[in-house]
């Protein structure tokens, strides 16, 4: 057999092992990585017999008006044991909206101000969770509403994870505190009769699934 012939059989071998043998490697790592993220990643439910979403507005520069949404949902996936990788998701109905006066918060929900009809649903998904000291956060996320998506910053106060004596489950709790300006997101005009600026609170207590 000719020995060029056998070098080149010999050459084809060995590329052969070696792409056999980094694809192997590439896939086991892929696999690793995967393994790695379904293991730690942790689901959290909301209890939304524990928890509430509420707000706050100004009427006529001197007295406040509070309102809350009593329809809305909310989940939490963290690996760390301190949240700080946690990704908050939530949303609230408009149409749930509750001042307490039926005829003002139809005018909310007209085209007025939130629309319901059209933009019926407001969401935010956190893009970053700082912990500061003690139970102290600050959360960074997206808050759409009316169509309108902007960042937002939030203080917030976590607690837990606990065992609930009675499930063993893990439980946590956040209380939340933002201010938006309404305006900036369509809802409503600027002047004398509502403050522009909007302060709310959102309390949540989560459930590890």
């Amino acid at each position: 057999m000719n020995f060029y012939y056998l070098i080149y059989v010999y050459t084809l071998i060995v590329k052969t092992y070696l792409n056999f043998f980094c694809m192997k490697k590439t896939l086991l790592s892929l696999v690793a990585a995967l393994v790695s993220v379904a293991s730690f990643a942790q689901n959290w439910t909301l209890d939304k017999v524990h928890s509430n979403v509420s707000f706050t507005i100004t009427h006529m520069m001197i007295s406040e008006v509070d309102g809350s949404f009593k329809a809305y949902d909310a989940k939490l996936t963290s690996s760390k044991a301190d949240f700080t990788d946690a990704v908050f998701e939530f949303s609230a109905d408009v149409n749930s909206i509750s001042t307490g006066n039926d005829m003002r918060d139809g005018h909310l929900k007209s085209p007025d101000f939130f629309d319901a009809a059209k933009t019926g649903t407001i969401t935010f998904k956190s893009t970053s969770v700082k912990k500061g000291k003690g139970q102290s956060y600050t959360i960074v996320g997206n808050l759409t509403m009316h169509g309108v998506t902007k960042p937002i910053t939030l203080a917030a106060t976590i607690k837990g994870p606990v065992e609930n004596p009675r499930s063993k489950k893990l439980m946590m709790g956040i209380n939340a505190t933002g201010k938006v300006n309404r305006v900036a997101f369509g809802v409503g005009t600027s002047g004398a009769t509502l403050s522009d600026d909007v302060t709310f609170k959102v309390g949540g207590e989560f459930t590890k699934d």
